[in-house]
């Protein structure tokens, strides 16, 4: 009996050593090296995230959990605290969430431009228009099918702002569709119902070099159509148990001179033009904001 119970004592006094030495080990401090990005679509479905964050793990030591959603679910998450760190392009949506105490570090990043794509017969005749405004009334008048995210993104924030401009309410119409999806299953979708959609540069051109889409640029370079990109991290004042530190350390690794350096190229050799243009250090208003 005293055999079993010396043989008990020894067994869970080695567990504790165990225990300990994995703590020490790191294994207690991984929930702290875990950092959740709450980002846009267009970031993912572009391949921009998957040259950029392997870099970013392997120098800091974080591991990412990216969640690749509209700016409008990915500030959702960063409400609730859900969120470390974002990586978004609704400017104006941003302010507020900022504003209101959710966000904080609001940095500049980069920008590429909002396109208007359509199929190369172009039913609705807006192939060369002066404006978005313009092409959206075309569009409407035509009642040519346009496919419309939906999803509370910046894409969508976007897109509702350009109807709004050329003074069109699409909901409720017959040739306006929502997919209620992200961009690159909204450009499938396009591209199989032969439609009319808003899309960012870089996912249109990354997906255009994997499968034909049938799809063409015909309104573009207007400068409302310009596409801008914040880092954003989640206030630890409001949530304590966001990892702020890993944050800090994304955002500034996502404004530093080597990343934005890889953002300038990034699609230059597949593409033959980049699909971002880096921005970090310039002054807002040089954007228009």
């Amino acid at each position: 009996m005293k055999f079993l119970q010396k043989s008990l004592s020894v067994l869970l006094l080695a567990l504790l050593v165990v225990a300990a030495a994995s703590s020490s080990n790191g294994w207690g401090a991984d929930k702290q090296k875990n950092l959740i990005l709450a980002t846009t679509t267009s970031t993912q479905d572009s391949g921009l995230l998957d040259v950029l964050i392997p870099i970013f793990e392997k120098q800091s030591g974080y591991f990412v959990k990216t969640i690749s959603v509209g700016s409008g679910q990915a500030m959702k998450m960063g409400e609730r605290g859900e969120a470390d760190v974002l990586l978004v392009h609704s400017p104006e949506a941003e302010k507020t969430f900022v504003a209101q105490g959710f966000g904080v570090e609001r940095k500049l990043v980069m920008h590429n431009d909002f396109i208007i794509l359509g199929p190369p017969a172009d039913p609705a005749k807006i192939r060369g228009a002066a404006s978005s405004a313009e092409a959206f009334h075309r569009i409407a008048k035509a009642g040519a099918l346009f496919l419309s995210r939906g999803d509370n993104s910046g894409t969508d924030a976007k897109e509702k702002g350009l109807w709004k401009g050329a003074g069109i309410s699409p909901a409720g119409q017959k040739w306006f569709q929502q997919t209620g999806l992200g961009m690159g299953e909204t450009l499938n979708v396009a591209s199989e119902k032969k439609g009319y959609l808003l899309s960012d540069r870089g996912t249109y051109l990354a997906l255009e070099k994997k499968r034909h889409l049938g799809l063409d640029i015909l309104v573009a370079g207007e400068p409302k159509l310009l596409n801008i990109y914040h880092v954003i991290e989640v206030n630890p004042v409001r949530w304590p148990k966001v990892n702020n530190a890993g944050a800090k350390a994304f955002a500034a690794f996502m404004i530093s001179k080597e990343t934005q350096e890889l953002i300038r190229h990034f699609g230059v050799k597949q593409f033959g033009a980049p699909l971002f243009f880096p921005d970090a250090g310039k002054k807002p208003e040089s954007l228009g904001l």
